[in-house]
C-alpha cells in the first residue's frame, strides 16, 4: 500500500511503513553526501516546500513561505504590518502605537532587523548602534541569583542598574543610559598560498553613561541583529533529532563536543531547548519575539508584561514615566494577537532557494566544506517533525547548515558572559541558509555575532576551540579549493 508524502517541497510516493522503517528512511535521507559529482535531491530547496525563489534585491528575504495558505498569508501581511510599525511614547492620540520605552534601542523591530536581515556595528563614532547593542549581566550575588540560574529560571543576573542590555536612545525627558563603542586592533593571518588576511579585534567599552557606574563585575557583550529567514522550521526540528548530535564529553573523540542550552520556556513553565539567540537563549520565536519588544523597544506583551521595559529599580525616572497599556488591550502595550501577528510573521519568513547549486566550482567548494570537518556544526540537513497546526513548516527536508548547538568557539571570539547553560566561550552554530545573500539585503557583509568579520573568509578565520582543526585546514587549502569554498557559500 502507498501513500504520499511531502519531503522538501516534492510529492514522493512511499511504502507505509512502521515508525521504526520510517526513521531509518529519514536518517539516510539525512545522512552527509560522499557524492559531489552533483547537487543532491532537492538541495535546491533549501526550506523545503516553504521556499521561494531567490531575489537578488533588498527584498530576498522579506516574502512569505510559499506553501503558506492564502488566510495564513493575510497574517503574514498585518504581522509584517507591526514588525514595521513605529512605536511613539505615551500618551499619544494613537493608543495601539503608543508606549515606546521609556528606554529603548530602535522604534520598530524593522529598525533593528533591516529588511528582515543582518544588522551591524557602528561604521564610526558618529555612527548608531541601531541594529547592534550591548547584553549586560554580572555573576551571581547570593544564594538567590544562583538558585534562579540552577533552577534556569534566569539566563543571567541582570546588571543592578541599567539591566540586561545598554539602551541607547529614550524617550523625551528620560536619559539614554550611554554610548556603546568600539575600537579594533588589526592583527594578520597568513595563509599556505602567501595571501595575508588582516582580521579586526574589537575591543568594547561604555560612554556617557547617566545612572552612574556599572557594577565592577559586569560582563559585556555586542548582539549584531541576526537574520530572520527560516526561523519557524527551525522551530520544528525535532529535539530529539538535535540532541542526537550532542557530545558534551566528546565520546567519539572528534574534538566537537556540542552542548544544547537548556532555558526556562514562560509559556510551558519548564525547562525547554534553546534554539534562538547567538547563545541559545530562547526555547521558541514566540519567546524571543517578546523578550525583543520589552529589551529593544520597551513594550509589554504577555511574554513580559512590564509596561517600563529594561528600567531597573535604581532608574526612578523611568519606571515613573506614562505607559501605553490600556483596558482595550489587555493592559498591555503589544496584547497577545499582536504579539502572535509578529510571531506569525518571523516564523515565516522565507528561506530563497539556493543558486548554482550544480555549478562545477559550487560542487567543489561544497566538497571542501564536507572534507574539512564544518558539517560536524553545521550540520547540512534535517526533516521537520509533523504538526498538524502548522502544515507549512512540517514534514519538510530542509538544508539550515547549523546543530543549534553551543560549540567552544575559542578565545578569539569568546565574550566572557554565561547565559544560560552556556559559558563564555561557548556560542550556538548560526545557521548558513541565506548567508550569501547577506550583501544584497542588507548592504554590506559584516558577519559573527559582533559583526567583527568583514567577509566570509575572516568569519572563518576567527573560528577557534572546537573549529580550530578546521579552521587549519582551510588555511592550508590552495587558492582554487578556498575560492570554491567561498563560492559555495555564497551560494547559499
Amino acid at each position: 500500500m502507498t501513500f504520499i508524502r511531502s519531503i522538501g517541497g516534492m510529492l514522493l510516493p512511499v511504502l507505509l511503513l512502521t515508525a521504526t522503517a520510517l526513521a531509518a528512511d529519514e536518517a539516510a535521507i539525512v545522512k552527509p553526501t560522499t557524492d559531489f559529482s552533483r547537487p543532491e535531491k532537492y538541495e535546491v530547496n533549501a526550506g523545503g516546500a516553504a521556499s521561494v525563489r531567490p531575489r537578488d534585491n533588498a527584498d530576498a528575504f522579506s516574502q512569505s513561505s510559499a506553501n503558506l495558505a492564502l488566510e495564513h498569508e493575510m497574517r503574514f501581511k498585518i504581522g509584517n504590518g507591526f514588525f514595521k510599525r513605529l512605536w511613539v511614547s505615551a500618551p499619544s492620540s494613537t493608543q495601539a502605537s503608543d508606549g515606546l520605552g521609556p528606554l529603548f534601542n530602535a522604534r520598530s523591530c524593522q529598525r533593528c532587523h533591516l529588511k528582515d536581515g543582518r544588522g551591524h556595528p557602528p561604521e564610526n563614532e558618529h555612527d548608531t548602534a541601531v541594529s547592534m547593542f550591548l547584553r549586560l549581566s554580572i555573576p551571581p550575588r547570593h544564594e538567590d541569583d544562583e538558585k534562579l540560574l540552577r533552577e534556569r529560571r534566569v539566563n543571567v543576573i541582570n546588571e543592578p542598574t541599567y539591566g540586561g542590555q545598554l539602551q541607547d536612545f529614550a524617550i523625551q525627558g528620560i536619559d539614554p543610559e550611554g554610548k556603546v563603542r568600539v575600537r579594533y586592533t588589526e592583527q594578520l593571518v597568513e595563509l599556505a598560498d602567501g595571501t595575508v588576511v588582516s582580521l579586526r579585534k574589537p575591543v568594547y567599552s561604555v560612554s556617557d553613561l547617566k545612572y552612574g557606574p556599572m557594577h565592577p563585575d559586569v560582563m559585556l557583550s555586542p548582539r549584531v541583529a541576526p537574520q530572520m529567514i527560516g526561523l519557524g522550521l527551525l522551530e520544528m526540528i525535532s529535539a530529539d533529532d538535535i540532541a542526537a548530535h550532542t557530545d558534551p564529553d566528546d565520546k567519539d573523540g572528534d574534538g566537537i563536543s556540542g552542548r544544547a542550552n537548556m532555558v526556562w520556556d514562560n509559556d510551558r513553565g519548564a525547562v525547554a531547548l534553546g534554539r534562538f539567540g547567538w547563545k541559545a537563549g530562547n526555547p521558541t520565536i514566540r519567546q524571543q519575539t517578546g523578550g525583543a519588544f520589552a529589551g529593544d523597544i520597551g513594550i509589554s506583551s504577555p511574554i513580559a508584561p512590564q509596561h517600563h521595559g529594561d528600567c531597573t529599580e535604581a532608574q526612578s525616572a523611568c519606571r515613573a514615566a506614562p505607559d501605553g497599556a490600556s483596558a482595550q488591550y489587555e493592559n498591555l502595550e503589544a496584547p497577545e494577537d499582536v504579539l502572535e501577528l509578529v510571531t506569525h510573521y518571523s516564523r515565516n519568513l522565507a528561506v530563497p532557494q539556493r543558486r548554482d547549486v550544480g555549478k562545477e566550482s559550487v560542487l567543489r567548494g561544497k566538497k571542501v566544506f564536507y572534507a574539512s570537518g564544518c558539517i560536524a556544526c553545521h550540520v547540512p540537513k534535517f526533516i521537520t517533525r509533523t504538526e498538524h497546526a502548522r502544515p507549512e513548516h512540517s514534514h519538510q527536508l530542509i538544508w539550515p547548515y547549523t546543530d543549534l548547538l553551543l560549540h567552544d568557539m575559542g578565545e578569539g571570539l569568546a565574550d566572557g558572559r554565561p547565559e544560560g547553560a552556556a559559558d563564555g566561550y561557548e556560542w550556538r552554530t548560526p545557521p548558513l541558509w541565506g548567508i550569501g545573500l547577506t550583501e544584497s539585503v542588507s548592504g554590506h557583509t559584516y558577519f559573527l555575532h559582533d559583526g567583527r568579520a568583514r567577509n566570509l573568509l575572516e568569519a572563518i578565520l576567527w573560528h577557534g576551540g572546537e573549529a580550530e582543526a578546521a579552521k587549519n585546514k582551510i588555511i592550508e587549502l590552495d587558492t582554487e579549493d578556498r575560492n570554491a569554498l567561498i563560492e559555495f557559500l555564497e551560494s547559499l
